[in-house]
This record gives structure tokens, sequence and C-alpha cells, in this order.
């Protein structure tokens, strides 16, 4: 294998593949890297249509639907590159997207993880919500972008375009050393998907890894191309998911505390859908606490082992304040009104 290996998880994505692989492989330098097809099992001919459109690509052929986070996972143990990119399959890339990445990360060792700007592939003058210009969580865990707060996304005007330290790199274009993402334990199976980036993101932050982005590289980003906005299987992935992030990463005094406040507001956000007529999704919220509660236990040794391989607890891109406090509250819907 070449020394990087930009991994496309594949599942009945055909037409994605047919629309936005174009160019990936016009734009990606291929005396660099490889350009590989993970397939989770698909049934719509995508891997057919890779070995008849693109013969000189890679295909992994996984036998079963692993989800974002697995997926991922058993396709990269059998991959042997210094750097791992995880990209989407609706991403479109724009040209020179890759090197620079790279060559950043080759000069700066400290750095386990990067992600470029990423804009809106159906509007590129916007942010796109799945990673911006750069992700971050606010103490009671909420995460967030630089460029989008909760559903409010910017337009781009070069206003980002510096490059920072941040809290995590969106999985729709994720670029990381391959050592460190096997050193943190890779992505979490139990998530399948929606925050397992973050939760990466998390052990690397604490085990005093760098994260960056790095805007002068842009992808442009469909998103919501798997699961649905209102699907109630994402909502209860978000909600759940999140639960277990945090209590993976915290200690027991933290997270207790941060529990208190988040079972109240989880419980006024599906009160906030049922009111509004989404019955499922409120629904799915409270099966959300359900399954963390069931699993939670499970958990107790693998946190043990998070808390232990950490150097630090003060992990400065955690904003210290109330991301929904300020946005709803103080009316500050800009990343660049928040005050660290």
């Amino acid at each position: 294998m070449k020394k990087i290996s930009v991994v496309i998880l594949n599942w009945n994505g055909r037409d994605l593949l047919e629309e936005f692989l174009p160019s990936v492989v016009k734009f990606t330098n291929s005396n660099t890297a490889d350009i590989v097809i993970a397939d989770n099992n698909s049934t719509d001919q995508s891997v057919l249509f890779v070995k008849q459109q693109y013969p000189s690509l890679s295909i992994i052929k996984l036998p079963d639907n692993y989800g974002y986070a697995e997926g991922y996972n058993k396709a990269l143990q059998q991959i042997e590159s210094e750097y791992y990119v995880l990209l989407n399959s609706d991403v479109e890339v724009s040209e020179n997207w890759l090197d620079p990445i790279i060559d950043h990360l080759d000069k700066n060792k400290d750095i386990a993880a990067a992600q470029p700007k990423i804009l809106s592939q159906k509007n590129k003058t916007l942010f796109e919500y799945a990673g911006a210009c750069g992700g971050f969580i606010d103490r009671l865990g909420y995460p967030f972008c630089r460029g989008r707060i909760f559903n409010n996304v910017e337009q781009d005007h070069n206003q980002y375009n510096k490059p920072i330290d941040i809290f995590w790199a969106s999985g729709a274009c994720l670029v990381i050393r391959a050592k460190d993402y096997w050193n943190a334990g890779g992505l979490d199976a139990t998530f399948f998907a929606h925050m397992e980036e973050i939760d990466l993101c998390w052990r690397l932050n604490a085990r005093g890894k760098k994260i960056v982005c790095l805007p002068h590289s842009i992808v442009y980003h469909v998103g919501g191309a798997t699961l649905q906005e209102e699907s109630p299987r994402k909502t209860f992935l978000n909600f759940r998911n999140n639960l277990l992030m945090l209590y993976k990463n915290t200690s027991d005094g933290h997270f207790n505390r941060i529990f208190r406040y988040r079972k109240i507001l989880d419980y006024i956000a599906a009160l906030q859908m049922l009111i509004s007529g989404k019955k499922k999704n409120a629904k799915a919220v409270l099966d959300a606490h359900k399954d963390f509660k069931s699993i939670r236990n499970e958990y107790i040794q693998i946190r043990d082992k998070n808390l232990l391989l950490s150097t630090t607890t003060n992990i400065k891109s955690i904003y210290p304040q109330s991301i929904l406090a300020d946005f709803y509250l103080k009316r500050k819907k800009l990343f660049s009104d928040l005050k660290w």
C-alpha cells in the first residue's frame, strides 16, 4: 500500500459513487495515495459499478453491514498505510485537497488528525453541517462547529480560514495517522453511526494529541445521504451515543454532574418533539436513555482504561460555557460570537 489510503465506506451508494467518485479519482495524487472502496455488503451493485468503471481501485468486501464505525475498523485492519483518510461517499473533493494536509501532518508529528474546510455541496457558499470548519463540544457535551451552531449554518466569507486546533474532526473527511487511530482504539463499534468520530477525537485529545482544521483544503459534502434528518433512528443514535461518549471519557463525579443536566434537557427536547408531532423521534430519545442505561455497565473497564491512559483533563478545545444558553438565551448565533 502507498503512504496514504483514501477509504470510502459504501453501503448501497452506487448513485453517490457515480456522482462523487470521479472528483476523488481526478484530484487525488495516485503517486502517494491509494483509493479504496470498503463495501458494507451492498445489494445495489455498487461493487460491480466500481469494478467496471474504476478497475484500478482497490475494493474491500465486508460480509455484513457493520455501520460506519465497525465498517471502517474492519476495512482499515486490512490496510497498511501511514495515513488513513476516512471519506464519505457523498463528498466532492477539490483540486489539491489532500497534499497540503499530509504535508502539514508530516511537519507536525504531535498532530494526530485533521480535517479540511467542509462546505455544502448543494450550496457551496455555505458551510456544511457535519464538520464545517472544525468541531467542538461544550461543557455539557453538545457538539457544534466553527461555522455551524445547532441548525444555524453560516455562509463562508473566509472568516474562519485560519488553521486552528479543534476538538473533533468530521468523519465526513477525517485524515488520521494510522498509528494514532489504533493506539486510541479505533472507532467504537457500539456507536454504529453518529458521534463515533467525536468519541475517537476525545480519546486523542485526552492523550495529548492535537487535532486541527486546515481550511486551505476544501471539500464539499452533501450530508444526510444515509439517514434522513428527521429519522427516529438518527435521533436515537445521536442521543444514545452522546451519553455513551460522555460516560466513556469523564470521571464519575464529572459525568454525574453533567448527566443531571442532560437528563432534564433531553427530556425537554423529547417533549418539544412530541408537541411538534414527531412522536417517533420523541420516543427515540427515551429509548436512547434506556439503551444507555442497559449498556453502561459494559463500559466500566473501557472507561477505566480511557481514564488511565489520559494525560490531561484540561482540554482547551472544550468550550467552557453552555452552547445552549449562549445560543438560545444570549442569542449568540455565530461561532465568532463565542468567548473562550
